[in-house]
C-alpha cells in the first residue's frame, strides 16, 4: 500500500529551514496536502504544480507530486517524480521515495524494478517492515510472471523446431524427388542411348549384308558373262563345210 505524502517534512522544511519562501507558496503546498488527504488528486496536483513554479528543484515537493500522480493512476509520471525526489539529502525522504518507487513499479507490473527499489529502501531503512513484505510479494509475482513466459518461450521454441523439422522434411522430400527424377531421366537416357546404339549396329549389319548381296550379285553376273563368252567362243570355232 502506498504511504501518505510527506506533509510534515515538506511543511517543516519550508517554515524552519527556508523561511524566505512566500506564505502563498506554503499555503499552496498545504492545500495540496489537504486535497490529497481528501483523495482529490486533480486538485492536489494543481496546487503542487502552482507551488513548483517557485521551487522547481524541491525533492520533497517532487515526492508529493509523485504521490498524487500515483494515486491518480499516472504511474509513468509518478516514477519520474519519485526519481527526482531521490536528489534529497534527507535519508528518510530517500527511503520513502525508494519505497514508493517500488510500489509504482509494482502497479506497472515491472516486478524486477520494484524489487530493486524495495531493496534500496531497506538499505536505507532496514526496519521498514512494509518494504520487507512488499519485497517478498514482488518476488513471488516475478516468479509467477516468469513461469508462463518460460512456458510460452518453450512452446514457441517447440513450434519453431516443428517448423524447422517440417521445412527439413520438405527439403529432404524435394531432394529425394529430384534424385528419383534424375535417376529416371538417367535411365531413360541410358535406354535411349542403347536404342540408338542398337539401331546403329542394325544399320551397320544391314549395310554389311547389302554389301555381301551386291558382291554375290556381281559374282553371279560375272559367271553369266563368262558363260556367254565361252558360248560365243565355241560358236566362232565352227568347222562345217560351206555350201
Amino acid at each position: 500500500m502506498l504511504r501518505t505524502t510527506l506533509t510534515a517534512i515538506v511543511f517543516l522544511l519550508l517554515v524552519g529551514v527556508q523561511p524566505s519562501y512566500s506564505k502563498d507558496y506554503i499555503d499552496l503546498v498545504k492545500k495540496g496536502n489537504e486535497a490529497l488527504k481528501a483523495n482529490d488528486h486533480k486538485k492536489a496536483l494543481d496546487f503542487y504544480r502552482q507551488a513548483e513554479t517557485e521551487l522547481p528543484e524541491s525533492p520533497e515537493l517532487s515526492y508529493n507530486l509523485g504521490d498524487a500522480l500515483h494515486q491518480a493512476g499516472n504511474y509513468e509520471e509518478a516514477v519520474d517524480r519519485f526519481q527526482r525526489s531521490l536528489n534529497t539529502t534527507d535519508p528518510k525522504v530517500e527511503a520513502e521515495a525508494q519505497y514508493n518507487l517500488g510500489n509504482t513499479y509494482y502497479r506497472m507490473q515491472d516486478y524486477q524494478k520494484a524489487i530493486a527499489s524495495y531493496q534500496e529502501a531497506l538499505n536505507l531503512n532496514p526496519d521498514d517492515m512494509d518494504a520487507k513484505y512488499n519485497l517478498e510479494v514482488a518476488r513471488k509475482k516475478l516468479k509467477e510472471q516468469i513461469k508462463p513466459q518460460q512456458q510460452q518461450n518453450q512452446q514457441q521454441q517447440q513450434q519453431q523446431q516443428q517448423q524447422q523439422d517440417q521445412k527439413q522434411d520438405q527439403k529432404d522430400q524435394q531432394q529425394q524427388n529430384q534424385k528419383q527424377d534424375q535417376q529416371q531421366q538417367d535411365k531413360q537416357d541410358q535406354n535411349q542411348q542403347q536404342q540408338q546404339k542398337q539401331q546403329q549396329m542394325d544399320k551397320q549389319k544391314m549395310s554389311k549384308e547389302d554389301a555381301e548381296r551386291i558382291l554375290n550379285a556381281l559374282k553371279d553376273d560375272e559367271q553369266d558373262i563368262q558363260k556367254k563368252i565361252q558360248r560365243q567362243a565355241k560358236a566362232g570355232n565352227y568347222n562345217g563345210k560351206d555350201w
